[in-house]
C-alpha cells in the first residue's frame, strides 16, 4: 500500500523547517551580539547607510511594492506543489543554516550587526573565509533560497531579489571598509576569493583558460 503525502503534512514540514532553521539563526546571533557586547573588543570604525530601522523600512517597502506590481493570480501561477523541490529547499535550506552558523562562529567577536572594524581587527581568509568573502551572506542567501523553494515559490519569490539587494549594499559597505583598513592583504584576498557565490573565480579562471 502506498501511502501518499497530505497537504497537512507537507505545510508541517515547511512550517517546521523553516521555523527551525531561521529560529536557530535569530537565537545565535542574539546569543552572539550579546556576548560580544560584553566581552568583545569595542568598535574602531564604523559605517552605516541608515539606520536599521529606516534599511527594514527600505527593505519591506520594496518587497511590497514588488507583490502588488503583480496580481494575486500571477504569483498563484507561479507556486510550486512538486514534492522533490520542496525536498530540494529544505536540504539547501538545512546546509546554508550550517554554512550560515559555521561563519558566524568563525568570525568570533570581530562580528558586528554593522559594517565595523575594531580594535585590533583581524582579517580572516581562512574556513568558510576561504570559501567566499562573505559567508555569512552566502549563507543567509542560501537560507533564503532554500525558503522559497521549501515554501513552493509564489509570492515568496519576492524574497531573493530583495535579499540580494539588501545584501550587495551591505557588501558595498564592508568591502570598502576592509580595504580601507587592510589596503595591501584586501585586494590580495579579493582576487583569490570570491564575494559571494562559492567556487565562481575559479569557474571564471577555467572558462578563461579554455579560450
Amino acid at each position: 500500500m502506498v501511502n501518499h503525502v497530505t497537504s497537512s503534512q507537507v505545510y508541517a514540514l515547511v512550517v517546521v523547517g523553516v521555523a527551525t532553521c531561521w529560529g536557530v539563526i535569530v537565537l545565535a546571533w542574539v546569543a552572539g551580539a550579546l556576548y560580544n557586547a560584553s566581552r568583545g573588543p569595542r568598535a574602531e570604525t564604523t559605517r552605516q547607510l541608515t539606520s536599521h530601522a529606516a534599511t527594514g523600512f527600505i527593505v519591506a517597502a520594496l518587497a511590497w511594492s514588488i507583490v502588488r506590481v503583480f496580481p494575486g493570480s500571477d504569483w498563484h501561477s507561479l507556486t510550486v506543489g512538486t514534492p522533490w523541490v520542496r525536498v530540494l529547499g529544505l536540504a539547501i535550506l538545512i546546509g546554508s543554516t550550517a554554512f550560515t552558523l559555521w561563519a558566524r562562529v568563525a568570525i568570533g567577536t570581530m562580528w558586528s550587526s554593522s559594517p565595523t572594524v575594531k580594535v585590533q581587527h583581524q582579517l580572516r581568509t581562512d574556513g568558510p573565509y576561504g570559501v567566499t568573502r562573505h559567508p555569512i551572506y552566502t549563507g543567509l542567501l542560501g537560507m533564503l533560497l532554500g525558503t522559497v523553494l521549501l515554501v513552493g515559490f509564489g509570492h515568496w519569490l519576492v524574497l531573493l531579489p530583495v535579499g540580494l539587494v539588501f545584501i550587495e549594499i551591505r557588501i558595498h559597505m564592508e568591502e570598502g571598509l576592509m580595504l580601507a583598513t587592510f589596503p595591501n592583504a584586501y585586494p590580495r584576498y579579493r582576487r583569490r576569493v570570491p564575494q559571494l557565490v562559492p567556487g565562481l573565480r575559479r569557474l571564471h579562471r577555467s572558462r578563461t583558460a579554455d579560450t
